[in-house]
C-alpha cells in the first residue's frame, strides 16, 4: 500500500491533473488515502508528483 497525501491546492491545475487527484481519493489539501502499489496508481502519482507527498 502506498500511502499519498495532498500537499497543494488543486486551484488553477490542469482539469486531468484535478481529475486525477479525485480519482485517488484527493479533494482538500491535507487529504489522505491509501492506494494498491501497482502500475496504474504509480502512473497517477508521477502525473501530479509535484502536489503530493507519498510514502510507502
Amino acid at each position: 500500500m502506498i500511502k499519498v497525501k495532498l500537499v497543494k491546492s488543486l486551484n488553477g491545475r490542469l482539469k486531468k491533473h484535478i481529475a486525477t487527484a479525485h480519482s485517488l481519493g484527493l479533494r482538500k489539501i491535507g487529504d489522505t488515502a491509501e492506494q494498491q502499489d501497482n502500475p496504474q496508481t504509480q502512473g497517477k502519482i508521477k502525473q501530479i508528483a509535484y502536489l503530493l507527498a507519498v510514502e510507502k
